[in-house]
């Protein structure tokens, strides 16, 4: 019987979603110091330049179950765009947009989206994004039920509103900032227990 472990890990920024890189001198999961199993592996992907929650597991019914696109499981991000996004652009967002994908067009689903009151609080990026004093900036809270790639930024450019900084909060019922995971920094790794991955 096989023994299958479970573990979150808040990526930094400039950090591949892999435990090897594609060309020298990348970060990678390895940096991050935890004693994990040879065989645990990230579930799904963030970008390098993106941040947050990254679930890992040597599970491979978690993999299949949280990749497929019909599971519809949820992801939330926290980005902060350039400009201040209009409700017309929010709606948008809401419906769905046109993005590319490998070259063709393609529809996003439905999302859950709206402005945050205030910035998040979030551990300093480094390094910081450029800020330009003539250009106002908001965070947005996004929730996603598929996940292509770069799929969030796409989406906030569809609208005319570029992505400055992404965070991910968020995969299923685990989100950095409540329960468990209520402190998760940059870099570090928790092992949590399987008691909701697969139900139904």
């Amino acid at each position: 019987m096989p023994v299958y472990r479970y573990y979150v890990a808040y990526k930094p920024y400039g950090m591949l979603s892999q435990f090897t890189p594609d060309q020298p001198g990348q970060r990678t999961l390895a940096e991050l110091g935890a004693h994990l199993p040879k065989d645990v592996y990230p579930v799904g992907r963030l970008d390098a330049d993106s941040e947050g929650l990254l679930l890992l597991t040597n599970d491979p019914r978690l993999n299949a179950r949280l990749l497929r696109p019909e599971g519809g499981h949820k992801r939330v991000y926290w980005a902060q765009v350039e400009g201040i996004p209009t409700e017309e652009a929010l709606q948008a967002l809401c419906q769905g947009v046109v993005i590319r994908i490998h070259g063709k067009p393609y529809h996003t689903r439905p999302a859950r989206v709206r402005l945050l009151e205030r910035p998040p609080e979030l551990p300093p990026r480094e390094p910081p994004i450029r800020f330009r004093k003539s250009v106002p900036d908001r965070w947005v809270e996004i929730a996603l039920t598929e996940g292509k790639n770069r799929q969030v930024r796409r989406m906030c450019a569809a609208v005319g509103y570029p992505v400055l900084r992404l965070v991910r909060v968020q995969i299923g019922p685990l989100r950095i900032g409540e329960g468990a995971l209520g402190n998760l920094q940059p870099a570090e790794v928790r092992e949590v227990v399987n008691d909701w991955l697969l139900e139904d």
